[in-house]
């Protein structure tokens, strides 16, 4: 399998990045590929990986736990020592090079019994690194006998979960049941305002059961936005049709729009013509840890498909009298 790929390199920032600059970059790599817009087929999964780098890096505990533990950081336990967990890393991937080198067969690790076996099993590595004492340190002497080393936290899981674009907006509270296991069980769970598709919400202790007494892991909860009949989603940003006279294109005019939030007016400058994007600055979704997405509002001009006498009369007469032609510029 694969390595996972580095999350700030996912984002292509440095490690000392701010949070700004990982928004800029997130956001601005969101509009690249998020599959709405880009049609390759290894679009989705690049979103994919993009957003979880986000969501990760802009949560202030998430990246310190990243920094110090890389794609470990979720299964460490809290007060583990970073130090002491990459010794246990390096001293039990030094043992299974060296049991491999001795002819130890496909397991690869060594135990203190000889056997293939968790490379946090009791024994030694390379170099006299002693496996049980590098564990004690990390779980407090637990786990000293032979072949085995106690309590085990339980695994995380992960769980898709598709809110509408209302949702992500407000937030909001859901009852989901999730097949796992240990069986189909309930679970609550709270929508924060803002969510974006991609975004993680872990669910502390709600994941797979740990052994021994030991704690269980957390779930992962990965929003998907649902398509909506009337808004598109790019990160926060929102995009919404405004339908607008021909008129209100060529006058200019106040008209209202729905956005997510509420509805809204947006000035139409005159001369407005289809395709024309109008920002509502910060009415796309909300964002508890920094600035809102902006809702674009995108005109089309639309035209009666059935007139009344008056009415063909006048486009007549417009039509009789105007000297623009829309297939040539204008000077």
């Amino acid at each position: 399998m694969a390595a996972a790929r580095d999350f700030y390199d996912s984002l292509g920032v440095s490690r000392s990045a701010s949070q700004d600059e990982i928004q800029r970059a997130y956001r601005k790599l969101a509009r690249t590929y998020h599959p709405d817009v880009n049609k390759d087929p290894s679009a989705e999964e690049r979103f994919k990986e993009v957003s979880e780098a986000y969501d990760v890096l802009s949560d202030p505990d998430q990246r310190r736990r990243y920094d110090a533990f890389g794609a470990d950081f979720r299964q460490v336990p809290e007060g583990v020592d970073p130090q002491t967990w990459a010794r246990a890393r390096a001293g039990a991937g030094a043992g299974a090079r060296a049991g491999a080198g001795a002819g130890g067969g496909g397991g690869g690790w060594r135990t203190a019994g000889g056997g293939g076996g968790s490379p946090f099993t009791g024994g030694f590595g390379a170099e006299g690194v002693d496996m049980d004492d590098i564990l004690e340190g990390l779980f407090g002497g637990r786990g000293r006998g032979r072949g085995s080393w106690g309590p085990i936290r339980g695994a995380d899981q992960e769980h898709e979960i598709s809110v509408s674009v209302e949702e992500a907006y407000t937030g909001g509270r859901r009852s989901l049941s999730i097949a796992g296991p240990e069986g189909i069980r309930t679970v609550e769970v709270t929508i924060p305002p803002g969510v974006t598709d991609g975004q993680r919400i872990r669910l502390a202790g709600q994941g797979g059961q740990g052994t021994g007494g030991s704690q269980s892991g957390d779930l992962y909860l990965i929003v998907r936005i649902a398509p909506h009949p009337r808004y598109r989603v790019e990160g926060r940003d929102v995009y919404v049709d405004l339908p607008l006279a021909p008129w209100e294109g060529a006058l200019g005019a106040s008209v209202p729009v729905q956005t997510p939030g509420g509805d809204a007016t947006v000035k139409v400058p005159k001369g407005t013509s289809t395709g024309r994007r109008l920002r509502l600055r910060g009415r796309g979704l909300p964002n508890p840890r920094g600035k809102p997405g902006d809702l674009f509002a995108e005109a089309k001009i639309m035209v009666p498909t059935k007139l009344t006498k008056e009415e063909r009369h006048l486009f007549e007469e417009l039509a009789g009298t105007s000297k623009f032609d829309p297939r040539r510029p204008e000077s």
